[in-house]
């Protein structure tokens, strides 16, 4: 380990007091007051420890005895909040908490954790310093501490909780479904009506700028003496091509606002001004630009925003930009050392890796693009570095490619444990028919080496051959135009090589965020992939107005309807840059509880879902028939998660501490379901800071028209639990036992 001197830490944390001992100092605001008032009020026993306590230290020992006096005849929720439960039977325990046990068990960890400083990227490393209790007594003896509102609104919701005043109300199944019919999909005659009005007005602008000169293109352009109507006749079937739409995607604030009939306001356009100037990509395609609303529909007020957050970009993300770090710390390689999970890597961008089955290949083609920059995007950090971008005849694959290709396809061959290749970028499907087939090809080869070498290996020293091959790609909503015939054709061939070395699972991995993507010609691509033979899931990231009451259970229906999987629900990962699209966690283990719960499959057909994979081609009637059967709006096969940096997806947290602002600290554990680096063992909890409190959440969820009443209940949900895995999403078994020796892997004492 790299020694540090003592002098830098010690003023480190000399400031750190010193800034805590300021804000100690200040005094709370009005509404803080009136909010503390309340609380004492409601809780006259909160009121007495505060008031009685010579100092913080008393004030915390008075909370601990209170919470610990309500529980002695819980015995088996201490056990649970001291980890006294045995192997493999955690989620069992957790199950068994009652409302009350989540207050008691957040209170016990703030005291637990009290004092304790966390890094906070979220303001570019500054410390954050989680003492509740010891703000409230502050605030009670001295009207200061600094605490605002928001923190002072999240302790009374506990409080509430912890003394039994508020309890869960969990919506019915008819409640989950009403809020369900706020959200159209893309197949509603009325809507398609609408993007057709839009695909219009676009069309009509790109043929006003070709005439005008202002646009040069040899492939797109008229033969003179064209009539206006013989010009628009031309452009539809160019509507058709998805080279049409990545030639005409919009680069500049000043053209997506004419492209959408002038209806952004000032203070839009300003943000996407200081967005242009400060070098964040603009790249939306005319035909996803068709989906957003200029004539809002009085049926269907809001329904595009998880669309339009999505392109649209928020003043933090500019306010960010140049400063984001990379979330996934696993993602930060250097030559010859292992990342943060481990594992030794071929070069810096090619492979991503975390987990020992799994591997990320991002290949030097135009895949390293995207049909559209999504506004929260996961690898913004690549966008900043210039590494991922749009200048998509650089990305073309230069002639050290094939080379390249090849010493990765021998890293693979080479590793004892991998059997699941992830290829996507960028987009998968943004490389070329001829590059992509190219990638294939060098895949089955790898496997059947692969596979061939095993033959000279002994029972026990075998390697882990490939079984699934995935293609990451949000192409299918932001240009399904893309998912040719002779696209189709591709993967249907690569299927059929690939069975033969024993690949089983062919899983095109897409990212639907909002049922009103789902269109006509969406459902015409889906159909050609799974046609081909390949299962179709999707991940979808819940971002604030995704998270709206009922929108996610939607988005699952009608995935279902056209024969795709939901496959994971993510929470919004990053910093202050994704603060505008951040939903808390807390909202994930809500809508899995209240929500998602209503197309819970049940267990008499996992069986049946395990098949599903070896039959892609049947998937929409099978899916259909499943539903029918069990009298299920959807199959909820997803997990709601969050990708944790180092360590995987995981929703299995406790929240810990919280900031003067209320922003909530939450320490997470690892998915204990599945294989991990070795280095698992050695990382312990990953603390999160949250950028956004709840309070603040429901009054971005107000200004988009909802009722924040019908998501109170958000406060409780202080806890989670990362859900078992479909059985759908498990890898074909061996015939044969593998090593359980790791290849690639370095782990430094």
């Amino acid at each position: 380990m790299t020694q540090i001197s003592n002098k830098k830490p010690q003023r480190r944390r000399d400031d750190v007091e010193s800034r805590v001992v300021d804000l100690d100092h200040i005094a709370i605001t009005v509404k803080s007051h009136k909010l503390l008032k309340k609380l004492l009020k409601e809780n006259p026993n909160l009121e007495e420890i505060m008031q009685n306590a010579k100092n913080e230290v008393e004030a915390l020992e008075g909370v601990r005895n209170w919470v610990m006096d309500e529980l002695r005849e819980r015995p088996e929720v201490l056990r649970f909040y001291r980890g006294e439960y045995p192997k493999g039977q955690r989620r069992d325990f957790f199950q068994r908490l009652k409302w009350h046990d989540y207050a008691a068990i957040r209170l016990l960890d703030y005291i637990d954790n009290a004092g304790k400083e966390y890094p906070d990227l979220n303001l570019r490393g500054e410390i954050a310093i989680s003492n509740p209790i010891k703000l409230i007594w502050l605030a009670v003896n001295h009207g200061t501490g600094g605490a605002k509102p928001f923190f002072f609104e999240d302790m009374l919701e506990l409080f509430r909780q912890f003394s039994g005043r508020n309890l869960p109300n969990v919506p019915s199944e008819e409640q989950v479904m009403a809020w369900m019919k706020r959200y159209p999909s893309g197949l509603d005659p009325r809507i398609i009506k609408l993007r057709e009005e839009n695909r219009e007005r676009i069309l009509k602008i790109i043929i006003k700028k070709i005439d005008s000169g202002e646009i040069q293109d040899r492939s797109y352009c008229f033969d003179p003496g064209m009539t206006e109507d013989q010009k628009f006749s031309l452009a539809l079937e160019w509507w058709k091509e998805s080279r049409f739409h990545l030639q005409f995607a919009v680069r500049s604030p000043q053209l997506l606002n004419e492209m959408l009939g002038f209806s952004l306001d000032p203070d839009t356009m300003k943000v996407l001004d200081s967005a242009h100037k400060a070098g964040i990509p603009f790249f939306i395609n005319p035909y996803y630009l068709s989906l957003l609303h200029v004539r809002v529909p009085y049926f269907a007020i809001g329904a595009d925003l998880a669309i339009r957050y999505y392109v649209v970009y928020s003043k933090q993300l500019v306010d960010e930009f140049g400063y984001i770090v990379a979330w996934e710390k696993e993602d930060q390689v250097k030559p010859g050392k292992p990342n943060a999970a481990g594992w030794l890597l071929p070069n810096r961008y090619n492979i991503h890796r975390r987990y020992p089955e799994v591997a990320i290949l991002i290949p030097d083609t135009m895949g390293r693009a995207c049909g559209g920059l999504c506004a929260s995007c996961q690898r913004m950090y690549d966008f900043q570095s210039g590494h991922l971008n749009f200048e998509l005849d650089t990305l073309k694959p230069g002639k050290t490619w094939n080379q390249k290709l090849d010493e990765l396809m021998d890293y693979f061959e080479k590793d004892s444990q991998l059997r699941d290749i992830l290829i996507t970028g960028g987009d998968a499907l943004m490389s070329s028919d001829k590059a992509l087939a190219r990638i294939l090809d060098a895949v089955v080869e790898m496997a059947g080496k692969k596979r061939e070498a095993n033959k000279s290996r002994k029972e026990g020293e075998k390697f882990a051959e490939i079984k699934r091959l995935r293609l990451g790609s949000r192409l299918p909503a932001y240009l399904p135009q893309r998912v040719t015939q002779g696209l189709a054709d591709i993967l249907a061939d690569f299927k059929i090589k690939a069975t033969d070395v024993g690949i089983e699972q062919f899983v095109i991995q897409t990212h639907f965020e909002s049922p009103m993507e789902i269109t006509p010609e969406v459902r015409e691509a889906v159909g050609r992939l799974i046609s081909s033979g390949w299962m179709v899931t999707n991940q979808h990231v819940l971002t604030a107005a995704s998270s709206r009451r009922g929108h996610t259970a939607r988005l699952r229906q009608v995935l279902n309807e056209i024969g795709i999987l939901p496959y994971y629900t993510f929470t919004v990962k990053g910093y202050m840059e994704n603060y505008f699209n951040f939903a808390p966690n807390a909202r994930a283990v809500q809508e899995q509880i209240e929500e998602k719960v209503i197309g819970r499959v049940p267990q008499e057909i996992f069986d049946r879902l395990r098949q599903l994979p070896g039959k892609s081609e049947l998937m929409p009637h099978q899916v259909r028939e499943l539903r029918e059967e069990k009298g299920l709006p959807f199959l909820a096969t997803d997990r709601n998660v969050l990708n944790l940096p180092g360590v995987g997806k995981s929703l299995t947290f406790r929240v810990i501490g919280i900031t003067r602002y209320g922003r909530r600290i939450l320490a997470f554990d690892h998915d204990a379901t599945r294989v991990h680096s070795p280095i698992i063992n050695r990382m312990g909890k990953v603390v999160i800071v949250e950028s956004k409190s709840i309070s603040e959440y429901l009054r971005q969820l107000e200004d988009i028209g909802e009722n924040s009443d019908e998501y109170r209940g958000i406060y409780g949900y202080s806890m989670g639990e990362t859900e078992p895995r479909m059985p759908i999403y498990e890898y074909p078994e061996y015939e044969f036992k593998i090593s359980r020796e790791f290849t690639n892997l370095e782990i430094k004492n």
